[in-house]
């Protein structure tokens, strides 16, 4: 049974960054949130086996599954080859996401994080696609893909190798359209000629594209000034042709909102609007600063607990305003809770798993250098 995209939502719930209170998802405000997105007509749910710490599954049960009839909603997982380790590895992780969610099938199901080197020669190693198709005839999962962060070469090879791959998840925005590691232009284009759909992780390049210096924005708001600084991001890539659904990984009701007031009555990218997007990227290339996502696949396996995105984020923040007793007085909060940059003991679990193949170890060095000797 192949893809009906007609009856897909634009935009997609991504469960990675759920509010949270007291260092737990916050449910009370996750229904809320999901019962807003449901009441304006969108249904496509987001979530993977490592997101906050194995607890999205979870949330989706109690927000989602609970709560709206099954067949009212799609929901979408993902195996994580670094969870791999032997071959019944695989159906005991899925076997653990089925309990999780509280279902007996996934609409869509992925492999996690497909890129060059070790996540991709697991899921060779241990036969995922051939393991994949047998859960879609068990009727455990409806539809089969990838969550894609790898080379164009690697995708092509994949797609040819693979027929029972039916959609692609990449990450696509504008700032990334000509990125030589990320290559949202040269995926999505390869994508659409053999169409097949397109599911748009990281609109929003993890935040960085809702709000950026001053200057930046004022391009933005200078055309549109009723309209949100994130608005525009989605708004690129829904413009695009054979884009099925995209996903925004919100966090608060504003968010949800606001990225519901854009899909509703969407309205594509003018020429003008192109024009002014790329003056924007250009002086965003002119910005220092570190083009982290803050997926925090980084954090999961780090031996002394340093918050890794948040680091980044104080970083960034120093680099793009200068000398600000924000970002220092935002890091002395953040080691509170989770371990200095100078902690790090160079183990590189963090490089090994950064979609964005961040060189993490020589910022924390950088950071720990800024921050640390105060």
């Amino acid at each position: 049974m192949s893809i009906d995209v007609s009856k897909m939502p634009k935009l997609g719930f991504g469960l990675m960054r759920l509010p949270e209170k007291d260092g737990e998802i916050d449910m009370e405000k996750v229904c809320k949130m999901v019962d807003i997105y449901m009441e304006s007509g969108f249904n496509y749910f987001d979530t993977a086996y490592v997101y906050h710490g194995g607890k999205s599954e979870v949330a989706a049960r109690e927000a989602i599954v609970k709560r709206y009839p099954r067949d009212s909603f799609y929901l979408a997982t993902k195996l994580p080859a670094w969870e791999i380790k032997k071959a019944e590895d695989c159906d005991k992780i899925f076997n653990t996401q089925l309990e999780r969610a509280g279902v007996d099938y996934f609409d869509f199901y992925l492999l996690h994080s497909v890129e060059e080197g070790s996540n991709y020669d697991k899921y060779i190693e241990f036969n995922c696609f051939e393991w994949g198709i047998e859960k879609k005839k068990k009727g455990q999962i409806k539809h089969f893909g990838l969550s894609f962060h790898g080379s164009p070469a690697l995708l092509e090879k994949i797609l040819l190798k693979h027929p029972e791959v039916e959609f692609v998840q990449i990450q696509l925005n504008y700032a990334d359209w000509d990125n030589p590691i990320v290559h949202s232009g040269k995926l999505y284009q390869m994508l659409k000629e053999r169409n097949m759909p397109v599911i748009v992780m990281e609109p929003v390049k993890g935040g960085t594209l809702a709000s950026t210096t001053p200057e930046i924005e004022a391009m933005m708001k200078k055309h549109q000034p009723d309209k949100s600084i994130a608005s525009w991001a989605f708004r690129f890539a829904g413009s695009l042709d054979g884009i099925t659904t995209i996903l925004s990984g919100m966090s608060n009701e504003e968010q949800l909102r606001d990225n519901i007031e854009t899909f509703t009555n969407f309205e594509p990218l003018s020429d003008k609007e192109r024009e002014i997007l790329n003056e924007v990227v250009k002086a965003m290339q002119k910005l220092p600063t570190i083009q982290c996502t803050s997926c925090k696949y980084c954090c999961d396996g780090c031996p002394v607990n340093i918050s890794i995105p948040d680091v980044i984020s104080a970083l960034n923040t120093l680099r793009m305003y200068g000398e600000d007793a924000r970002p220092r007085f935002f890091y002395g909060n953040l080691v509170e809770r989770s371990g200095r940059a100078g902690e790090c003991i160079a183990c590189g679990q963090c490089e090994s798993v950064c979609p964005q193949h961040l060189p993490i170890i020589e910022t924390m060095k950088e950071a720990s250098e800024i921050f640390d000797k105060e």
